[in-house]
C-alpha cells in the first residue's frame, strides 16, 4: 500500500494502514495504474512502442526477472532505468538498516533485535525510489563479495565480535538492493563462477555468505542487459542462469529512418546558442542514412552493431561545424551543408568496429565511403532518374545533367571550402551553368533549400562518376571526371 511520507515510528506506520508487498507486486501495481489511465510507461523510449515495450509490460505483469538482449546502443540500460518510475515514490525501512528492512517483515538480525527492543517506538526512515535502483557493470574483476557479501575482519575487530557472529557480515550490492531494482549490465562478461552465485538468489531468493546459514528471502527485481552471445568471444550467459531469468526480450535498431531521426533529435546535445542553426531535413536524413549504410557495410562487423550514438554524435558534429564557420565569418545565422558531413568523420570512426577488410581500407576511408553511400542512396529521392545514369543506354538519363557536365568539361572547376561564408558558398555554386535550373526541374525546394540541393546534386553526380570530387583539408573540389583521369595518368 502506498502511504505518505509521514510515519516516524513503527507504531505510526501500522496506524497508517501500511501493508508491505513485494517489489515485483509494487511495480506490477503501478504499471496497472499507468496502463488503465493511458499514461506513458516508458516515456522518451522511441521506436519500441509496438515491439519491446509491450513485451516488457507483459513480463512485469507476470512478475518476471528480465534480460534485455541486443546490440550496443539499443537503449537496454535506459529501459532498465525507466523501471524506477514504476516504484512507489517513498518506501519505509527500519532506520539504519543496510538492506532496506521492511518494518513489518525485517530480515536482518540487527533490525529484528531493534524492533524487539523498541517495539512500536522503532524509528522509521523513508527511502526515495531513486535510491532503490542499483546498477553494476559486469567486468572480469567482479567477485562474489562485491555482489553477495563477505566477512569483514575490520568490522569484527572494531566491534570485538567472533567471526561466527552475523554482525561481522558486510553485505554486497544485491542484499543492499533488497526491495529495489538491481541491474547487471553486460552479463556475459561476468565470469561463469560468479554467474553460478546468482542461481539461488534468482530461484529461491536467498543468499549464502561463507559458512553462515542465512535464509534471506531477498525481494529484488532483477534486470540484466547483454549483447547476443555470438557478439564476441568474451563470454556467454551460462545455460542454468539463462534458464532462471524468466523473460528474455530482444531489442532492435530503429525500424524506419523517421524514428531514427526522431531519436537523434531527442538525444543530440545542442547548446542554446546552436539552436538558431538551421539543419535542413536532407541533412538529418543523410546523417541517419550514414548509420544505416554502416549497419550493412562489408567493412564493418555486423555482429558488433552500429549504435544510435553514431547518428547523434554525427549530428552534433555537423551543427558544431556550422557554428565554427559562423564564428570565423562573423555571421549571425547558419545552415548546415552537405560538405559539413565531413565534420562527422571523427564521430563515425569512433562508433564502428571494422572487419579485416575495413582495417586494410582505413577508418577515415571507410567513413568517407559511408557518407558517399548515403548520398548515393538518397539522391534518387531528390533527383529522379539519377540512379539510371550508369546503366547501359543511359543517354536519356544523362541528358538531364548534360549542362552541368558540359560546364566542367570546358575546364571549369568549383571549390567549396568548409569555412567559406554563406555568400561565397552560394556564389561558387551559382557560377555553374545549368545547375540551379536542373535542380528546380527535378525537385521541389523552397528558396532557402535550393542552394543546399545544388550542392547535393554535385556530390550525387560525383558518386555516379559523372564528376570528379577531391577531398582536401580545406574543402571539396569538383572538376571534370575524364580530365581528372587523364591528368592523373
Amino acid at each position: 500500500m502506498t502511504v505518505k511520507k509521514q510515519a516516524a515510528t513503527l507504531g505510526e506506520l501500522k496506524k497508517s494502514g501500511y501493508q508491505s508487498i513485494s517489489v515485483k507486486d509494487e511495480i506490477r501495481k503501478n504499471l496497472i495504474l499507468k496502463l488503465q489511465s493511458g499514461e506513458p510507461v516508458f516515456e522518451g523510449i522511441l521506436g519500441y512502442e509496438d515491439t519491446v515495450i509491450p513485451q516488457v509490460e507483459r513480463a512485469i505483469l507476470a512478475g518476471h526477472n528480465i534480460n534485455f538482449l541486443g546490440l550496443r546502443g539499443q537503449a537496454k540500460t535506459r529501459m532498465a532505468r525507466k523501471m524506477v518510475g514504476l516504484l512507489d515514490e517513498y518506501m519505509p525501512i527500519v532506520a539504519g538498516s543496510e538492506i532496506n528492512d521492511d518494518p513489518i517483515r525485517p530480515l536482518s538480525r540487527k533490525s529484528r533485535e531493534l524492533i524487539a527492543k523498541h517495539g512500536d517506538n522503532t524509528p522509521i526512515e523513508w527511502v526515495h525510489r531513486d535510491a532503490r535502483y542499483t546498477e553494476k557493470l559486469a567486468t572480469p574483476d567482479v567477485n562474489i563479495a562485491d555482489l553477495i557479501g563477505d566477512i569483514d575482519p575490520i568490522k569484527a575487530a572494531n566491534l570485538k565480535l567472533s567471526f561466527s557472529d552475523e554482525e561481522v557480515i558486510h553485505f554486497g550490492l544485491i542484499p543492499r538492493s533488497n526491495r529495489g531494482i538491481f541491474v547487471i549490465n553486460e552479463l556475459p562478461d561476468l565470469q561463469p563462477r560468479i554467474q553460478v552465485s546468482l542461481f539461488n538468489i534468482l530461484q529461491e531468493g536467498d543468499i549464502q555468505i561463507r559458512g553462515f546459514k542465512l535464509r534471506f528471502p531477498l525481494d529484488v527485481q532483477f534486470l540484466f542487459t547483454a549483447n547476443p552471445e555470438d557478439y564476441t568471444n568474451r563470454g556467454a550467459i551460462i545455460t542454468p542462469l539463462k534458464d532462471r531469468i524468466q523473460s528474455q526480450i530482444f531489442t532492435h535498431y530503429p525500424q524506419s529512418p523517421e524514428i531514427g531521426m526522431e531519436i537523434t533529435r531527442q538525444e543530440a546535445k545542442i547548446s542554446e546558442s546552436q539552436k538558431k542553426i538551421i539543419v535542413p531535413h536532407v541533412i538529418e536524413r543523410l546523417v541517419e542514412q550514414i548509420a544505416q549504410e554502416a549497419r550493412v557495410s562489408e567493412f564493418i562487423d555486423e555482429k558488433s552493431g552500429v549504435s544510435a550514438r553514431l547518428s547523434i554524435s554525427a549530428l552534433e558534429s555537423v551543427v558544431s561545424a556550422v557554428e565554427r564557420r559562423m564564428l570565423i565569418n562573423g555571421e549571425k545565422s547558419g545552415t548546415a551543408r552537405i560538405s559539413d558531413l565531413n565534420a562527422a568523420i571523427p564521430a563515425i570512426v569512433g562508433k564502428i568496429e571494422m572487419v579485416y577488410e575495413g582495417e586494410q581500407e582505413g577508418a577515415s576511408s571507410v567513413a568517407h565511403k559511408l557518407i558517399g553511400a548515403a548520398i548515393r542512396t538518397l539522391s534518387s529521392n531528390y533527383f529522379p532518374g539519377i540512379e539510371n545514369v550508369q546503366k547501359k543506354n543511359a543517354v536519356n538519363a544523362k541528358e538531364k545533367f548534360a549542362p552541368i557536365i558540359a560546364f566542367f568539361e570546358d575546364g571549369n572547376n568549383v571549390d567549396l571550402g568548409h569555412d567559406v561564408s554563406a555568400k561565397a558558398y552560394e556564389k561558387e555554386l551559382k557560377k555553374i551553368k545549368g545547375l540551379k535550373e536542373t535542380v528546380e526541374s527535378l525537385t521541389v525546394a523552397d528558396g532557402e533549400g535550393i542552394t543546399l540541393l545544388m550542392e547535393f546534386l554535385l556530390h550525387a553526380l560525383a558518386e555516379y562518376s559523372l564528376l570528379d570530387r577531391k577531398v582536401g583539408l580545406k574543402g571539396y573540389k569538383f572538376q571534370d571526371y575524364f580530365s581528372s583521369i587523364i591528368g592523373g595518368i
